[in-house]
């Protein structure tokens, strides 16, 4: 099928699509009808092929999340949520949690993509500014040294060559996280994608921590999604379960779903599944108890999501003051290398 090829779109987009299914719906719009008009909005667009693509689909199956599901361009979780709608009949209500959900994972993924942008470019203005000093700087203090007619002394000589190989040295490191930055970039654009993390939360704890808390926050927007949608209570943490990528995550709600089915109650299992903090395990045990767990997930979906953005300014902070203390011991030592043997001759010379 022409959809097999095509490149998934992302979440900013997702949560679009489903914001505008859900108005169409709520203005009792017929569905193809819908999504014959995205079509002609999207023009000669990249998502005009698209939406083309789906409105045949619909035309063929009659239904949202069969097309949804016919074209791989569009996720899996997203095309089941649309079939779940449809059977229930409140799709309006599941396109309209689905679009926050997306616009929840959007807003995550420009945050960690801002923060690992600015130490890459930080990186490589150190690279640059390092590489003009030893390429260009040095070589013009030798010239003027060697003009001087006076020679270097074996402790001045000794004290440059140590200022040219530390530059060196630090701009091969730099050099060497840039490209393991740049490689792990395209990794994660790939089928390894999913190894490539798991890799990650493995050897880096910050990473762990991160993706604990990234996980906490989509398994709450799911159940708050799907418990106001009517689902039932094991229903939500099945599904919940199929949107993890994290696989000690993905475990913790299977382990509390199998408890449900031996009867402990939704309260108990959920708030001892090990995702979510005890402060946030009392909220959803209050909430449980009133009746309203859609509300009170949402909030704690909120709160796992502003900890991962915490978290990933965090990390921004420690690496820009450690950027910039490298840039100007490196630069302060390949700038002592050469003024004080310069120093020392000038003094030698009165």
């Amino acid at each position: 099928m022409a959809g097999r090829s095509q490149k998934k779109l992302d979440a900013a987009a997702l949560s679009g699509f489903c914001a505008e299914i859900a108005l169409m719906l709520g203005s009792g719009m017929a569905l193809y009808d819908g999504v014959e008009a995205l079509h002609e909005s999207a023009g000669s667009g990249p998502e005009a092929g698209v939406y083309a693509r789906l409105s045949e689909n619909i035309a063929r199956t009659g239904s949202l999340g069969a097309a949804l599901n016919a074209d791989d361009c569009w996720p899996k979780y997203l095309a089941h949520m649309a079939e779940v709608g449809e059977r229930t009949g409140r799709l309006e209500e599941v396109m309209e949690g689905l679009s926050g959900y997306y616009e929840r994972e959007a807003r995550v993924r420009e945050a960690i993509a801002s923060a690992a942008a600015y130490p890459m470019v930080l990186g490589a203005m150190l690279s640059v500014i390092v590489l003009v000093l030893i390429v260009k700087v040095l070589p013009v203090f030798r010239q003027v040294l060697g003009s001087m007619g006076v020679g270097m002394t074996e402790s001045g000589l000794a004290l440059m060559r140590l200022g040219t190989g530390a530059g060196w040295a630090v701009l091969a490191l730099v050099v060497l996280l840039l490209l393991a930055a740049v490689a792990l970039a395209i990794l994660l654009r790939t089928r390894l994608r999913e190894r490539v993390l798991a890799s990650l939360r493995r050897c880096f704890p910050p990473v762990r921590r991160l993706s604990a808390r990234l996980s906490s926050s989509r398994a709450a927007s799911v159940l708050a999604m799907t418990l106001s949608g009517g689902f039932r209570p094991d229903e939500a943490m099945e599904l919940a379960a199929s949107v993890l990528t994290d696989p000690s995550a993905r475990r913790a709600v299977e382990a509390a779903r199998a408890r449900m089915d031996e009867g402990t109650a939704f309260a108990d299992a959920l708030s001892d599944a090990g995702l979510f903090d005890t402060v946030h395990g009392r909220m959803i045990r209050m909430g449980i108890a009133a009746g309203r767990e859609d509300q009170v997930m949402a909030r704690v979906a909120r709160a796992c999501e502003e900890q991962v953005e915490d978290g990933i300014d965090g990390l921004v902070s420690i690496i820009e003051p450690t950027l910039v203390a490298m840039m100007c011991v490196v630069i302060g030592a390949v700038l002592l290398s050469v003024m004080l043997p310069m120093a020392g001759m000038l003094t030698s010379l009165m």
